[in-house]
């Protein structure tokens, strides 16, 4: 049976909106998925333009230098890919292209280390019918065109076309690096902090352009600061940058590093833009409403958002680590979650005590303790004022930490007896 969820919700007082990290909001909406490790170069795409063309659907990328490309397509959900090395985005302040020919919606960032990633999202199957690098001419810059076609679900196949230009030298493929636990310094806990989301793969964005991806890697950032700063933990990120980390990897990281607690962090949005506060999602055995299991949905939808291919996994796979949540460590995250609550309340006001279940695949490791923190609402202005604010993530960091230290002094004593 996979594992499920218990909420408890806060109401989120209100904090001073201070000036949010430039390097952070500078971060472009992302979308991902499967590539190979390029070398990086120093080019930069500055717009994306999009025009039906006859029957078809035409993508330029106007970048400032000459790059090695990849596309190929998707099916389930239906995307296009396009993969370069790893660039920069300054684009026009204006919203992306939508809804136009078979495009439905497009999203950008890194992939990963190397690879930077373009996701366009189209209203069904599509073959590339054409691409080609334009060379700058009458003053313009260099430009990627990329031509796609409807085609029928009988006649769509996975379709990958490399460059015509000639590769740069490409970095050594990296893996996901792995610590082993008995490495650690012997008196410091190891805590997972895991921030949601990143690269491609933006999380929810706010009406005003907020991204959760910054908002989780910001307050991860103050949490692995204030942590590290007791001298009583090592700190491991799953990501500390604004990159895509599929989520079976975040749990491998976590366990590999020999951590204690799995925390990961992210933001909601909702229609109902009054709603806020916090909420802590430990795993249970039984589902509650479909709000909940709406959210897990969502949240598990990350690996499809990035662009990458599921449609060859086995069900062992795609149903990350199901069956496998062990019931001490379910009660241990419970524990934590409601020292948890008990430090938040000094930072946050207690909105009801609602318990809501669902199943988040990062929460799924079977002997880890994990809980799910989701910060408050992108969509209530309150909020998302507040989670800009750096005071404000510093405070949360700081009740964080002191439930942390909570928790295993209650392990140390439970030990002792």
């Amino acid at each position: 049976m996979a594992g499920l969820i218990f909420r408890l919700r806060l109401f989120s007082r209100a904090a001073p909106a201070l000036a949010f990290s430039a390097a952070l909001l500078a971060g472009p909406v992302t979308g991902g998925g499967e590539g190979v490790a390029f070398a990086a170069a120093k080019v930069v795409v500055t717009d994306i333009r999009v025009a039906e063309r006859g029957a078809g659907t035409r993508f330029v990328f106007d970048v400032s230098g000459r790059v090695h490309f990849k596309i190929f397509t998707l099916a389930n959900p239906d995307r296009v890919v396009v993969d370069l090395p790893e660039i920069g985005w300054r684009l026009p302040a204006r919203p992306l292209p939508r809804a136009i020919g078979s495009l439905e919606k497009l999203r950008y960032g890194l992939f990963k280390p190397g690879v930077s990633r373009v996701v366009m999202d189209v209203t069904g199957p599509v073959r590339v019918t054409a691409s080609r690098l334009l060379a700058p001419r009458n003053g313009k810059q260099y430009r990627l065109v990329v031509d796609i076609a409807r085609t029928t679900k009988k006649t769509a196949k996975k379709t990958t076309i490399a460059a015509l230009t000639p590769p740069p030298r490409r970095a050594a493929k990296k893996t996901m690096p792995r610590v082993r636990p008995e490495k650690r310094a012997w008196n410091k806990r190891v805590i997972a902090i895991d921030p949601g989301h990143g690269g491609v793969d933006p999380g929810t964005l706010s009406r005003s352009g907020t991204r959760e991806k910054q908002i989780t890697l910001a307050l991860a950032l103050a949490i692995d600061k204030r942590l590290q700063r007791s001298g009583r933990y090592r700190v491991v990120l799953t990501r500390d940058r604004d990159v895509f980390v599929r989520l079976r990897d975040r749990v491998a990281k976590a366990r590999a590093a020999g951590a204690e607690l799995f925390i990961s962090i992210h933001a909601d949005a909702i229609k109902n833009r009054s709603v806020r506060g916090i909420s802590v999602y430990t795993l249970s055995e039984k589902a509650s409403d479909k709000e909940a299991a709406a959210l897990a949905e969502k949240e598990n939808k990350a690996d499809l958002i990035a662009g990458i291919d599921l449609t060859g996994e086995t069900p062992e796979v795609t149903n990350i680590l199901i069956d496998l949540a062990q019931r001490e460590s379910m009660n241990q995250s419970t524990r934590f979650a409601a020292g948890l609550v008990k430090e938040l309340r000094g930072v946050t006001g207690i909105l009801r005590n609602t318990h809501r279940f669902a199943g988040f695949a990062v929460l799924k490791a079977p002997d880890i303790p994990s809980v799910l923190l989701e910060v408050g609402f992108l969509s209530n202005r309150y909020d998302e004022r507040a989670l800009k604010s750096g005071k404000y993530r510093a405070r949360l960091a700081a009740a964080l930490t002191r439930a942390v230290d909570r928790y295993f002094l209650r392990v140390e004593e439970a030990y002792r007896r």
